[in-house]
């Protein structure tokens, strides 16, 4: 009995030794807000070129559709109204350069509703589509930004833009989006720019008189 007791006892200890070493068990952290895009505006670097789209959505509730989603208003959003994956489509007339995508999202007011998978996908039509970026978020609350770049990491040069919401958080059905804004890079103009004037002759008449 002795014996048995202590291979016993040992046991629980070597188990207890087990379970205490075990690391303790880690929550995600959560995706940090990016700067506010008016912020990106007023460095006069990007142009913000979502009105010369055509959107589109896969479903939304009355009242809850692309109007909400591109009024500037962080109180307002898109209300999918359907199965996954919720989409929105963002369609250009003719090929456009983009440099980033904004997405605005709240966990704190939309809890189960808020996007924790994105994919962002780019193509020349409906059929062509290629996912270039894919998102994991957690509790989001703020600004998300989205630089779409090729392979030599330069802007993308595309017909549409598709960005699908493939999960929510806490397994939610619908989705909330709450702003989204696309920016293509301004161009440096050569306008006010004047070559130097190196030659003797123009060293004369360089001044305005």
């Amino acid at each position: 009995m002795c014996t048995l007791h202590t291979t016993c006892k040992e046991v629980l200890e070597s188990l207890n030794e087990q379970f205490t070493s075990l690391p303790e068990m880690t929550t995600p952290n959560k995706t940090p807000p990016g700067a506010d895009p008016k912020q990106l505006e007023r460095t006069g670097t990007v142009r913000e070129i979502g009105s010369q789209a055509v959107w589109s959505l896969s479903s939304c509730k009355p009242g809850f559709g692309v109007d909400q989603l591109r009024d500037d208003n962080l109180e307002t959003y898109w209300q999918s109204d359907g199965s996954q994956p919720h989409l929105v489509n963002i369609q250009f007339r003719r090929k456009t350069t983009v440099k980033t995508l904004c997405i605005y999202a709240d966990y704190k007011s939309d809890e189960s509703y808020t996007p924790s998978k994105i994919s962002v996908r780019v193509g020349n039509n409906f059929h062509n589509l290629q996912e270039i970026r894919q998102l994991e978020l957690v509790e989001p609350s703020g600004w998300i930004h989205v630089p779409l770049t090729d392979t030599h990491k330069k802007p993308i040069r595309t017909f549409m833009i598709q960005i699908a919401v493939l999960a929510n958080h806490q397994n939610g059905r619908d989705t909330h989006m709450r702003q989204i804004k696309v920016y293509t890079p301004v161009e440096e103009s050569s306008i006010g720019k004047f070559p130097r004037c190196t030659t003797i002759d123009f060293m004369m008449y360089r001044s305005i008189r």
